[in-house]
């Protein structure tokens, strides 16, 4: 018999072999890459809907407050999801998401999916000055650690997904926000939709025609002025003469230079309120509460304007610095937030903060994308201006 003949016993136990090893490859694990408990606890609603454990890591801080990442387990071969949130301390949760997405990738994962449900330094992503467009940066050091894929959920500007050379999902919150609205806010029917400023109305307006309600728009906030005057750069440099004195350009070159037209600058106009809001339920939407004090300051204005009620609706409820201090004794009745970002301390603060799960959204994804189904589903009766 030829030495690689193999007999019928053999045979029949290679496809039992081979399925073994198909079901191990096709599989999927779920990390946390984040220590505080806010992510746990997200990470925990999102395996919980897909029936799998938490998969077995430690992430801890050193002494010298250096980021060490251990994996418990084998994820040879397999599609890994990591769940990061971002707290307070957003580099160090960054650097959890790299190290550990490193560490997965040095273990050879075949994908390694990151779910950051609030993408940091996505306000940084359009050029200033000197400055540098940080989103992109961020988006390339997560390629360069592994990651392969990305899902989010509503990026401050959807144009920030062309700053990766991978697929990124950007998931909507706006299903859960409307069924709160409808679900939770009495007499919601008496409400009208206001955009705190022209740049938040294609959102508001979105808001508004879901819901069947008027639309308002408040104008006339502080704009991020930026002036040339001062920044100390000068076109074309100057060049001393032979006295050392700075010579005018004229002198300089037998070439005059161009006289162009200077940008007036923006003015800061007295806030307007376009739209009516007498005897109404005023509802603010935007995609981040950050710095609160803009909508403190509409709040005010659309108090005046004789709306009874104020309500304010996010996906992300930064909440940074005293913010939960200025809700509490402000006119603002209700925040309603996601929690995309860990926000239980400021909740703590402010009984007026509420808390939307969006855990069932995030699971469906990691469910599809696992089982390559289509995410369309996820994106029904999203528009282009949503």
């Amino acid at each position: 018999m030829p030495r690689n003949r193999v007999g019928p016993g053999t045979s029949r136990s290679c496809p039992s072999r081979l399925s073994t090893m198909h079901e191990t490859r096709s599989g999927y694990r779920v990390f946390s890459s984040n220590s505080s408990a806010a992510c746990a606890e997200l990470a925990g609603r999102i395996t919980e809907r897909l029936g799998v454990e938490l998969g077995k890591s430690v992430v801890s801080q050193e002494a010298n407050r250096e980021t060490r990442v251990d994996v418990k387990e084998s994820v040879r071969g397999q599609d890994i999801f990591i769940i990061q949130t971002i707290p307070r301390d957003v580099n160090t949760a960054i650097m959890e998401l790299l190290i550990m997405t490193y560490a997965l990738k040095t273990s050879c994962a075949e994908n390694i999916i990151g779910v950051i449900p609030y993408f940091p330094y996505s306000k940084q992503c359009k050029m200033r000055k000197r400055g540098s467009i940080v989103c992109k940066l961020l988006a390339s050091m997560l390629a360069k650690a592994g990651l392969t894929h990305i899902i989010t959920m509503d990026l401050h500007q959807k144009e920030i997904q062309g700053f990766f050379n991978f697929p990124v999902d950007n998931l909507r919150a706006s299903p859960f926000l409307l069924q709160y609205i409808q679900e939770e806010i009495p007499d919601y029917r008496n409400a009208v939709i206001v955009a705190k400023s022209p740049s938040a109305a294609k959102r508001a307006q979105s808001f508004a025609e879901r819901l069947r309600l008027g639309l308002v728009v408040l104008h006339g906030e502080a704009q991020c002025s930026e002036s040339d005057m001062t920044d100390g750069r000068q076109s074309p440099p100057s060049v001393r003469g032979s006295t050392g004195l700075e010579l005018p350009w004229r002198q300089q070159a037998p070439f005059p230079g161009i006289e162009l037209p200077i940008m007036m600058a923006k003015e800061k106009p007295p806030i307007t309120v376009v739209g009516d809001v007498g005897g109404k339920i005023a509802i603010i939407v935007d995609d981040i509460v950050d710095d609160v004090r803009d909508f403190v300051a509409a709040a005010e204005i659309l108090k005046d304007r004789g709306a009874y009620k104020i309500y304010i609706m996010a996906t992300h409820g930064l909440l940074s610095a005293d913010a939960p201090q200025l809700i509490e004794d402000s006119a603002i009745d209700e925040v309603v937030v996601t929690n995309t970002v860990p926000h239980e301390l400021q909740k703590l603060q402010c009984p007026k903060i509420k808390t939307v799960d969006v855990s069932m959204i995030l699971a469906e994804a990691i469910r599809r994308i696992h089982n390559g189904e289509s995410m369309a589903y996820l994106f029904r009766n999203i528009t282009v201006d949503d």
